[in-house]
């Protein structure tokens, strides 16, 4: 691909690389490293206020337990900072400590500030965030020098084993080996159950796409660290899938899920008008009507990350993800092209949040912003198209003015269109971590360094 010339000189992809090194090195990690933790029962705060004051009542959530342990993990191999895995250890020790199911396997959904289980039930969503962590701490560890070398303190594979523990788990009890995809919830002991909601602002539904498209991103990140064990010269990993230890084996596995899960989205939860359903019952039979620009252009570059790892393979993984990136790749690009044209506000550049039921929601949410960001360079670089790069320019410039807090650190939950951000939002916790921010940082840094 050679991409098109630029109209500004001043707006490449390198110097939107300086800009997202010094936003995540200079606002979002420190912003986090300082406010975010619970110096007494550990974890993390569920609510940090406006002030930067975290709420010692709030439960906490295994899904924000998660995305910082994600966080710091690929930030400490991004950055090449070891010193970050000492960030990535806090969060790992609160998820392993507070979090797992001894009796039944798997993640509680949340805990008690104190530790003790509060939600037991397994909501997919945060199973699929807890293997993601897993499987990017494990890499982070096997990355670094100290690991390479013999000490292995932390072991890599502790986390590994986890991660794939939780992968038998999941492949078990929660996809559906008829109609394909993954179920939204379970209980306790991963039986059917009733209670499904993800959220407040959620319905009850069999399936969604937003427990799909996580899943498949935590299996994209296992079958990338289950990779760099087997160019470690790992053969074999402590864990098992369904009896077998080879890392071979269990990449063909985990291969074999993820590149269902890509045709899953593709067929039942991509629509002809390149928006993603949102609810779904067993069936993939779609319920309500509202369309998610975050979540289309999020959709977009993470399902191209799914077919180049897996054509980045070998074997049968490899042939795979050679046919989908033949037959899906037009249609990823109709989501990054739909989200640009309807999704983004040509005026400013920002991406407003949804339609549902005829009514526009234009308010610009922090983590749309970070995946607008993200997707609209990877349609870039699937492309050379020169608007799909100008709107990645375009989101940058709306966070860097409006979306980004310069005085409070890290970034506004919530921002109108006239740039006025929304005080009474929280600033972090259950549903607001580095992890949108940062992974925007660490992929447009990550995308001008191969060029």
């Amino acid at each position: 691909m050679t991409a098109k010339a630029i109209s500004d000189p001043g707006q490449t992809p390198e110097t939107l690389a300086e800009a997202a090194r010094a936003e995540l090195t200079g606002n979002i990690l420190p912003y986090w490293q300082k406010y975010s933790r619970d110096p007494v029962n550990g974890g993390y705060w569920g609510r940090i206020g406006g002030d930067n004051v975290g709420d010692g009542a709030e439960p906490r959530s295994v899904v924000m337990t998660a995305r910082h342990l994600w966080t710091y993990s690929a930030a400490s191999v991004c950055l090449s900072d070891p010193s970050l895995l000492d960030a990535a250890r806090w969060a790992y020790d609160a998820l392993v400590g507070q979090f797992l199911d001894a009796d039944y396997g798997g993640v509680y959904w949340s805990v008690a500030p104190n530790g003790l289980p509060a939600v037991t039930k397994k909501q997919v969503y945060g199973e699929a965030f807890t293997l993601y962590g897993l499987a990017e701490y494990a890499a982070a560890l096997l990355r670094h020098e100290e690991c390479r070398e013999g000490a292995l303190r932390p072991d890599p594979t502790e986390p590994l084993r986890r991660a794939l523990d939780l992968f038998c788990l999941l492949e078990l009890h929660a996809r559906d080996p008829i109609a394909g995809g993954y179920v939204e919830a379970r209980g306790r002991d991963w039986a059917p159950t009733e209670d499904l909601k993800l959220s407040d602002k959620d319905i009850d539904c069999e399936k969604s796409m937003n427990t799909n498209l996580h899943v498949m991103e935590s299996l994209t990140a296992l079958h990338r660290t289950l990779g760099a064990f087997s160019s470690a010269g790992f053969k074999t990993v402590p864990g098992t899938v369904a009896g077998v230890t080879s890392v071979s084996a269990i990449l063909e596995r985990v291969g074999e899920a993820l590149a269902a899960l890509v045709d899953v989205t593709m067929e039942r939860i991509l629509g002809p008008d390149f928006h993603l359903d949102l609810y779904f019952d067993r069936k993939w039979n779609a319920v309500g009507d509202p369309v998610s620009y975050g979540h289309d252009i999020e959709a977009s570059w993470l399902l191209w990350e799914a077919v180049e790892e897996l054509k980045s393979g070998e074997g049968a993984g490899a042939k795979e993800g050679r046919r989908l990136a033949d037959t899906r790749r037009e249609g990823i690009i109709g989501i990054a092209r739909t989200a640009l044209a309807e999704g983004v506000d040509p005026s400013t550049g920002a991406l407003e949040n949804e339609t549902h039921e005829g009514r526009r929601d234009r308010t610009r949410i922090w983590w749309c912003q970070a995946e607008a960001l993200v997707g609209f360079y990877n349609a870039w670089e699937m492309t050379g198209e020169l608007p799909f790069l100008e709107a990645a320019h375009a989101a940058w410039r709306w966070i860097d003015r409006f979306q980004a807090d310069r005085i409070g650190g890290d970034w506004f939950w919530a921002v109108d269109p006239d740039g006025n951000p929304d005080l009474t939002e929280p600033k972090g916790g259950n549903w607001k971590t580095p992890y949108h921010n940062a992974r925007a940082c660490m992929e447009i840094m990550r995308r001008a360094r191969s060029r």
